[in-house]
């Protein structure tokens, strides 16, 4: 399934990475905020909403490390951020989407209003096709379900194609083999 999602979702714009341990991962995301500067100012913080790859990790530490990175999801603090972090609850190989029960406000906020949204998802999460995903969340028990397929793209006015107008201009995947069971 990774194979094929990967394919999907690179064809559509996305950058996908994958990993075995959750502490590898965690290494890439910390490099990747660095070069791109993640800083503690208006514009330059990174927002991460909590999620179950946060259990374990030394939030403190982390952003103490990372100046700026913020682990309270604000209407404000999103604005105002370059990155914003979620975790995915499923991936959907034949189309390269990401699935999630979105119906926490600081989920939509972390994703929508970032320039860079890093994706992280479960490698096993990642199933055939839609009618595998519906069997694994059910629209009457979620507030808000998110499917994100690319980074935000519009080609509305004049057929130009315009990138991070209604969302994310970038989308970062990281696959981790290691959280299988965390959702």
């Amino acid at each position: 399934m990774f194979n094929t999602f990967k394919t999907k979702t690179e064809v559509a714009g996305s950058e996908v990475h994958r990993f075995g341990t959750k502490s590898k991962a965690l290494d890439f995301i910390v490099e990747f905020m660095k070069k791109e500067g993640i800083a503690d100012a208006p514009g330059f913080y990174a927002v991460w909403a909590d999620c179950s790859f946060l259990k374990g990790v030394d939030a403190k530490a982390l952003a103490n490390k990372i100046p700026g990175l913020k682990f309270e999801v604000t209407r404000q603090l999103a604005k105002d951020c370059r990155i914003g972090i979620t975790q995915m609850d499923w991936g959907i190989a034949e189309t390269g989407t990401l699935v999630q029960d979105a119906t926490a406000v600081e989920q939509r906020l972390a994703s929508a209003l970032s320039w860079i949204h890093i994706a992280l998802v479960a490698t096993d999460k990642i199933l055939a096709d839609m009618p595998s995903v519906m069997t694994k969340i059910h629209p009457n028990q979620c507030g808000y379900i998110a499917m994100i397929s690319s980074p935000s793209k519009t080609a509305d006015i004049e057929r130009v194609l315009a990138i991070g107008v209604h969302g994310p201009e970038r989308l970062v995947i990281i696959c981790v083999d290691e959280l299988g069971g965390m959702n």
